[in-house]
């Protein structure tokens, strides 16, 4: 051994030890609030084609019944009020077509619950790490 090398110290192999654990344990976590944010972000997405497919067939099938309605009624009063049929079927139709685009918007705002659980768990992470952080150094938190 050299004169100017010092042993090691059971207190720095400790230490050491306990810094690499540590950061062991920080990967692990975020590598589990990835996941679970994957996880949640495909949720999304699969719920929203869900609600994509079910619109558009929503759509197709109401615009076929509203057609023939629309047959249907103006045949009734082709005679007698054509013009006053013409008048209420536009006025039902740009109604409901307004509604529509009003429900439309109201539902693209996010949701409540989208990524509620990696919030949810990053909130627990971090009244854990500052309840850690206020526990006596000789304590461990539970």
């Amino acid at each position: 051994m050299a004169v100017n090398e010092t042993p090691p110290t059971s207190t720095s192999a400790g230490l050491l030890g306990s810094l690499q654990r540590v950061a062991g344990t920080v990967l692990e976590l975020g590598q589990v609030r990835l996941e679970l944010l994957g996880t949640e972000i495909e949720e999304q997405k699969l719920r929203a084609l869900a609600a994509l497919l079910w619109a558009a067939a929503g759509v197709a099938l109401l615009g076929v019944g509203l057609a023939v309605l629309a047959a249907a009624v103006l045949a009734t009063f082709w005679d007698s009020a054509r013009g006053a049929a013409f008048a209420a079927l536009l006025a039902v139709y740009l109604g409901a077509g307004a509604f529509a685009l009003w429900r439309a918007r109201c539902s693209l705002r996010t949701p409540a619950g989208a990524f509620a659980a990696s919030a949810g768990e990053l909130a627990r992470d971090r009244s854990a790490l500052s309840s850690a952080n206020a526990a006596p150094a000789g304590e461990r938190p539970r």
